[in-house]
């Protein structure tokens, strides 16, 4: 199936759907060979508007492309399934970015033999700096996963994981934006009560983040050496390194991680 040009069909294209959409027309996928289905006319019509996409019911998605993105809340996929699963032929593939639904959910409600992606990416694929997390279910073959992969490296980059790994996945990097900008937050605000306005504290930060970012990418070295380079004999960083570990803040960053783990869980428990 890669190498050539699918019609994909995004149904419920919410805000993953939308990203996934709007990633596929800036890396030259064709307007004609896009579907997206939305629950509220009002957002049909904004989407239309948006992208110049064709925007149809989920039955005339599921009939006219060969690729099923299903992006809609965990809690709504069984309902949806329900309505299509019956009409989906077995050689279409099917996409998931429902969060915290593993890819037997939707083969059980499948024709026997349809092969199932299992996809988590994250919002800075507004920027093409995703991370996109891929997974194989039973009946997806390296073919499935090149045209998953095809679809998805526009955004940024992707990496093919164990299924058994994904919940964590969605802790790590699909929520993952959340935290850094909780910590950037935070940041500014220490910026505004140490005298910066917060113009200044913003840039800064953002900035910093930015390059400590490509740092990590670009040098292949661990964090800790990078931190360790940051971090003199009783200087000024060792201090407030001191207080971040007083104030727990790695066991605090280990426990929201398994929050998040454990909340993908119980959303696919609760959808079954």
């Amino acid at each position: 199936m890669a190498g050539s040009v699918h019609t994909v069909a995004v149904i419920g294209a919410g805000k993953i759907g939308e990203l996934m959409l709007s990633g596929l027309l800036r890396s030259g996928w064709p307007v004609d060979r896009l579907l997206a289905t939305a629950r509220r006319p009002a957002r049909a019509e904004e989407l239309a508007a948006r992208y110049g996409v064709r925007v149809v019911d989920n039955l005339t998605a599921v009939d006219e492309a060969e690729v099923l993105a299903i992006s809609v809340k965990p809690q709504d996929a069984g309902a949806l399934l329900e309505e299509i699963g019956p009409k989906v032929p077995a050689d279409k593939l099917v996409i998931s970015l429902c969060a915290g639904l593993p890819t037997t959910f939707f083969s059980r409600r499948l024709p026997e033999g349809t092969p199932v992606v299992r996809v988590m990416t994250n919002t800075p694929a507004l920027v093409d700096e995703a991370m996109t997390a891929i997974s194989a279910g039973a009946h997806a073959t390296g073919t499935h996963l090149a045209l998953a992969e095809e679809m998805f490296k526009p955004l940024g980059a992707t990496l093919r994981v164990p299924e058994s790994q994904q919940d964590a996945v969605t802790a790590l990097s699909g929520s993952g934006p959340a935290y850094f900008y909780l910590l950037v937050e935070a940041m500014i605000d220490a910026g505004i009560l140490l005298g910066l306005p917060r113009q200044v504290a913003h840039e800064l930060i953002v900035q910093t983040a930015i390059g400590s970012a490509v740092m990590l990418r670009d040098s292949g070295e661990h964090p800790v050496k990078l931190r360790e380079a940051v971090t003199s004999p009783a200087g000024t960083t060792i201090s407030a390194v001191r207080e971040l570990e007083k104030h727990g803040v790695r066991a605090a960053l280990l426990a929201a991680l398994e929050a998040a783990r454990d909340r993908a869980r119980e959303l696919a428990a609760q959808a079954d």
